[in-house]
């Protein structure tokens, strides 16, 4: 069997990762491409740190299992499929799902750390960027906050400002110049979804 193509989609919260890669898998058939989201490997919410006001931090490095997104990655490029449990963060209105994950000749993988560890970039063949205006991050975050994990306003704000922004400067944007592709995400994201769609079936020609 060939090695998969594996491609790692990084960005900041709200900079419209998820929206790109789920917009990409739709060029292609099923089977063509897979996606691996880091979302799914947060530690339970019970285990999580809090910050100096009691609050649950989500945003730092120990808040995701990185060995196990590594280990579900490699499982992945090893041809075998995953099951996994998705993480609804502490949406009480949302139903966790089972995800079947079976590998494919392109595998995505999504998420805020996914650059920070070494050995886990080692296992890409590329590595793409999300850039977007932080104006543009805040609404985006606070529309998917409140609509997908109930987050009143005042405290997509607090996260924002204590737990998300100093993240993505210490973890995040420092690998922005390390990165293969950057991709300006602040118009039509699917401009920037098209460009690596075509990228893509270059690579699968």
């Amino acid at each position: 069997m060939q090695k998969p193509y594996v491609i790692g989609v990084c960005g900041g919260s709200g900079s419209g990762k998820t929206t790109l890669v789920h917009l990409v898998r739709q060029a292609f058939d099923a089977e063509k491409i897979c996606l691996l989201s880091q979302d799914d490997f947060y530690i339970p919410r019970e285990e999580q740190e809090k910050d100096g006001n009691g609050i649950v931090d989500f945003d730092r490095l120990t808040s995701i299992n990185l060995q196990d997104f590594q280990d579900s990655l490699g499982q992945l490029i090893k041809g075998k499929s995953l099951s996994l449990k998705e993480y609804v963060f502490n949406n009480e209105l949302a139903q966790a799902k089972i995800k079947q994950i079976k590998s494919a000749p392109i595998i995505i993988v999504e998420g805020l750390f996914i650059l920070h560890s070494e050995e886990l970039k080692s296992m890409m063949d590329l590595t793409v960027f999300i850039d977007t205006k932080d104006s543009l991050k805040v609404i985006r975050r606070i529309q998917r906050d409140q609509k997908e994990r109930n987050y009143p306003l005042d405290d997509v704000l607090y996260r924002y400002e204590h737990h998300v922004l100093p993240s993505y400067m210490k973890y995040i944007e420092p690998h922005k110049k390390e990165t293969d592709l950057i991709l300006n995400n602040n118009g039509d994201v699917k401009k920037a979804a098209n460009l690596l769609s075509n990228l893509i079936k270059g690579t699968l020609a």
